[in-house]
């Protein structure tokens, strides 16, 4: 194969990349000032970030990101489906207001992250870490019910991604979660650094379920530190405070292949860059952000910006 002929993946970043986690944070870095750092960064493409964050107005949108150049991968949503039929209505509500939104400016993705058994916010244990069987069953369910509502509605396709402090994690948790859901509705943001958390091989992820992999989110972990974390039962929020999130290349899993991969794959899929640190200085993440991107383009030609 010619380097002309090298399949690619567009590569992208997200709010997270800048310590965004939630819609109002005086702590955080302004709108206005992330989508401009993005661009100094060399970036086209980002995520909505939590809803309200950015202007929630298309036209407004439209016209912030036009004018400096980007456009819009993907919005996400939270879901708690294991806990009971009243969830339906819950992440309905956030798909008209996200998806409404992010398919008006071109967006074919939402995000469903699972709602964690211990508080993002104040560590508190809010439930039981693992669930049974009925559980379960309701999660494949609601997820597959929504997939296949935001593709009727809105053309989007439904990317699940698993997390820390989160239901589905583990290898096995996330095998078991492919094998109850529907491809049709429900597939993968393979989250490269939240799948390495707890001791996931990406790689062979992709090599065995070439088909559920639908977008990706591009970060690293730093695999002495996670140990530590794990042996002390340290919460994910005061993990990422620790900087168990690692700047590239510093961490593992090693994104050249998984961005090679993806990219034989199906090259329209993303990959977005998206490196938890929540709490930190609003001068730190820009140029984090700017080596990141150039640490993805010196190590492998199956990246592309546009």
């Amino acid at each position: 194969m010619t380097q002309t002929e090298t399949p690619s993946i567009r590569i992208g970043t997200a709010p997270d990349s800048w310590g965004v986690w939630f819609p109002n944070d005086p702590g955080q870095v302004p709108w206005k000032r992330f989508l401009d750092e993005v661009v100094e960064a060399g970036y086209e493409w980002i995520e909505l970030g939590p809803y309200g964050y950015l202007p929630t107005d298309p036209n407004e949108l439209e016209d912030e990101l036009g004018s400096r150049g980007l456009k819009l991968s993907a919005g996400t949503v939270f879901t708690g489906f294991h806990k009971g039929e009243d969830q339906w209505q819950r992440a309905w509500d956030q798909a008209l207001e996200v998806a409404g939104l992010a398919s008006k400016l071109g967006a074919e993705h939402l995000v469903v992250i699972p709602d964690l058994w211990r508080s993002d916010a104040t560590s508190e244990v809010l439930e039981s870490r693992t669930l049974d069987d009925e559980q379960w069953q309701k999660l494949a369910a609601g997820h597959d019910r929504l997939g296949k509502a935001l593709l009727e509605e809105f053309g989007m396709k439904q990317q699940f991604h698993s997390h820390a402090d989160s239901h589905i994690g583990t290898t096995r948790e996330v095998l078991r979660f492919l094998a109850e859901t529907d491809e049709r509705y429900t597939n993968l943001c393979l989250d490269t650094g939240h799948y390495s958390y707890y001791g996931g091989d990406n790689l062979k992820l992709i090599e065995d379920h070439p088909e559920r992999i639908g977008y990706l989110h591009l970060k690293q972990v730093d695999p002495t530190l996670l140990f530590d974390i794990l042996k002390n039962d340290v919460p994910f929020a005061e993990a990422v405070a620790q900087d168990i999130m690692v700047e590239p290349p510093h961490g593992i899993p090693e994104l050249a292949p998984i961005i090679e991969r993806v990219a034989q794959i199906d090259p329209n899929i993303f990959g977005i860059v998206e490196h938890d640190m929540y709490g930190c200085s609003v001068d730190r993440p820009g140029p984090i952000a700017k080596r990141t991107r150039d640490h993805i383009f010196s190590c492998t030609r199956a990246a592309r910006v546009n």
